[in-house]
């Protein structure tokens, strides 16, 4: 039995090593977008397209092992609550990609357009993201569920950044409607950015649940 025990542990180990290469491809994803978006740089843009094929990839490959260990190794309480929770943090992540994605494709959209304001506040909003997203699955490494509820508190950062973007584009349109289709792929941007911290907080929730078997709501 503690050999079957073992074997079971060595696997969620390199398992749980693979969802932090995850994690990995999507912060670098996430900056590698902003950086497009504020450069202007296209090429950059292009890898950050590229790159989503090697994060869903992974969503898919680490899927199936944790399948075939439920049928194999038949885990029970933590064993089990941390396989359901390695599988909610990789459909998480994954949704984070796809974010990353929609923003190198708005940095495409407008790279030729001369920008109606400084870009100050997304790429703040997108650091707060990668900081996020690196320490919420530092807590997952851990089981730390006191830094996953740290990290939580992040997304309050993000929010109110997203908050006050809005109000900025929303000033710039009214006041000059050729700023319109500039200022909504912008708001967009806004927007994925702050979807992308509500999923590292979902991220915070499943870590908690991993350590203590609870299910909370964080940062409402």
């Amino acid at each position: 039995m503690k050999e079957i025990r073992k074997h079971y542990h060595e696997a969620i180990a390199e398992i749980d090593r693979e969802v932090l290469k995850m994690g990995a491809h999507v912060e670098e994803s996430v900056g590698k977008a902003m950086s497009a978006l504020v450069n202007q740089d296209t090429s950059l843009a292009e890898q950050v397209l590229a790159g989503d094929e090697v994060i869903n990839r992974f969503e898919q490959q680490i899927q199936d092992r944790l399948t075939v260990l439920i049928a194999t190794e038949q885990p029970v309480a933590g064993e089990l609550r941390h396989i359901i929770t390695s599988l909610k943090v990789i459909s998480q992540l994954e949704r984070m990609g796809d974010h990353s994605v929609h923003i190198a494709k708005a940095a495409v959209k407008i790279a030729q357009e001369k920008f109606i304001k400084s870009l100050i506040d997304l790429p703040k909003m997108a650091e707060y993201g990668m900081k996020m997203v690196h320490e919420v699955l530092t807590a997952f490494s851990d089981r730390d569920k006191d830094k996953a509820i740290s990290v939580a508190q992040l997304d309050d950062r993000i929010d109110e950044l997203h908050n006050q973007v809005w109000r900025e584009l929303l000033t710039y349109m009214m006041a000059d409607v050729s700023t319109i289709n500039q200022a909504t792929t912008l708001l967009f941007v806004s927007r994925w950015l702050e979807r992308f911290g509500d999923h590292a907080t979902n991220i915070s929730e499943w870590v908690v649940y991993d350590s203590t078997g609870e299910h909370i709501e964080l940062n409402l």
